[in-house]
């Protein structure tokens, strides 16, 4: 099977439809798949459902897809930064899930095991638990929650071989993993990609059987959230 496409647009292409559900890997603006979302921002693709830990800032990352008003619905459990994101739920214009970002991260691994649903204690007694239904093991009361199945995963890895293996790096390895998993597709974007035989196989975060298309993304600008720094003393 081929999995290595010369860019973003390339690895995109046949994939993306208009209300369908996208799992995104990234924690703030670190281990985004910023190349996928540009692409998925070039093809217009709307009313879209995103499922990620947050929204990126305004004009990074999923931003973007907010900016062109390309998501419908977010799915996420962190979302203060990000003032366009607050502007549109506010106004009514954008659908949003809240979900404790523990449970976020085992809704895309159950549903990516096979995993319908699983039982919690994390949201029992607050808004995160209306509606949903409750049961008790061993006296204490748990919330039933859902595994999440998306249309695709975009995921961005540090280095991969050309069979798709992925390795993350440091905090990149964030939520990018069970979101890959999460995916009916899986499309990756990483910095480097290396021969078969090169990864060291107990080094591998993702195996390659996970992951559909490749493509290389490199180079990257690495942009701050909060850029703080001391003030100069006086000489």
């Amino acid at each position: 099977m081929k999995k290595l496409y010369s860019d973003a647009a390339a690895a995109l292409d046949g994939v993306l439809f208009d209300g369908m559900t996208i799992c995104a890997g990234g924690f703030g603006l670190c281990g985004v798949p910023v190349r996928l979302i540009e692409a998925i921002e070039a093809a217009g693709t709307k009313r879209l459902t995103c499922v990620s830990n947050n929204a990126g800032i305004d004009g990074q990352g999923l931003g973007k897809l907010l900016r062109s008003r390309q998501i419908a619905k977010m799915v996420a459990s962190y979302v203060g930064e990000n003032k366009e994101f607050e502007r549109q739920y506010l106004a009514g214009e954008l659908e949003v899930e809240f979900c404790p970002q523990g449970t976020l991260a085992e809704r895309c691994r159950a549903g990516g095991a096979g995993i319908p649903g699983f039982y919690t204690k994390t949201g029992v007694g607050t808004l995160a638990a209306e509606g949903k239904e409750l049961k008790e093991f061993d006296g204490v009361t748990y919330v039933l929650e859902r595994g999440i199945r998306a249309d695709l995963a975009i995921v961005k890895g540090w280095k991969a071989d050309e069979a798709g293996n992925l390795v993350f790096r440091k905090t990149a390895r964030n939520f990018n993993q069970p979101m890959a998993t999460a995916g009916k597709i899986c499309v990756a974007e990483v910095e480097e990609i290396v021969p078969v035989g090169s990864l060291d196989p107990d080094h591998v975060h993702l195996p390659g059987i996970f992951v559909n298309r490749l493509i290389l993304g490199a180079p990257y600008d690495k942009p701050i959230e909060f850029r703080t720094v001391r003030q100069r003393e006086a000489a």
